[in-house]
Parts: structure tokens; sequence; C-alpha cells
């Protein structure tokens, strides 16, 4: 049974947080825990604007707290994020997040991401055997 906290995490284990200026993240599974996905908890700035593309992974994100929306860059399609919204990039959609408010999200990546990735200059991370 693995059992982490969030709080000692972002306290303690700093090697379990991967940020940047606009959005840090906690990561309380990753690769080496051998689950077959992993799990963050992640806090984007209000005010904040993201392009990702997750090209080698499938990424579901469940809004916890704050608002924002996000933009299918496919489509052109935009959507109201809101506490109780959950999104899943199926189809390694390249979309645009907006934070209107801080917002707190749960993320689960498959195949799980290893804690060292950083975003790539098109919003991607590298494939699992590149890392």
């Amino acid at each position: 049974m693995i059992v982490r906290d969030l709080n000692k995490i972002l306290d303690k284990e700093r090697d379990r947080v991967v940020s940047d200026a606009q959005w840090t993240s906690a990561r309380l599974l990753l690769a080496d825990d051998k689950m077959g996905f992993s799990f963050h908890i992640t806090f984007l700035k209000a005010g904040s604007e993201h392009t990702f593309e997750y090209k080698n992974h499938f990424e579901s994100v469940y809004c916890m707290q704050g608002t924002g929306s996000i933009t299918d860059l496919a489509t052109g399609e935009t959507h109201k994020i809101v506490p109780g919204v959950m999104y899943a990039l199926d189809k390694h959609d390249r979309h645009t997040l907006r934070a209107d408010e801080e917002l707190v999200m749960a993320c689960c990546f498959n195949p799980p991401v290893t804690g060292t990735e950083v975003h790539r200059e098109d919003g991607s991370y590298a494939a699992p055997e590149e890392v």
C-alpha cells in the first residue's frame, strides 16, 4: 500500500514537486510506483495561460478548486472549468488552459511520468523511452 500526504510533499519532499513561474505540481504517484499511471495535484496561478499537447501521454484532469477555461485548439471550442468538471485528453489534444482564479487540479497521466519531465517547446513531455 502506498500512502502519501500532499502537505508533506509540498513542505518537505521537494524532489516530488515540479514547477515553473505559473504552476506547481506535486507528484503523488510516479512511474517508479509501478501503478501504470501517475497522479498529481497541480496548482495553476490566477491569470496564467498554458498551451500543452501531450503527444506521448493521455491525461485526465479534475478541477477541485478555482475557475478557468480550456480551449481545444483543433476545434476552437472552449469549456468552462469549475470545481467538479473533468476533462480527458483522449486524442492527445492540443489545448490552452486559462486560470481565472487559482486552479487546483487532480491530474492522472498514462503512461506515468517519472517526475523529471519538463515541458518541451511544443507543450509536450518526452516519451517515456526518451526520459
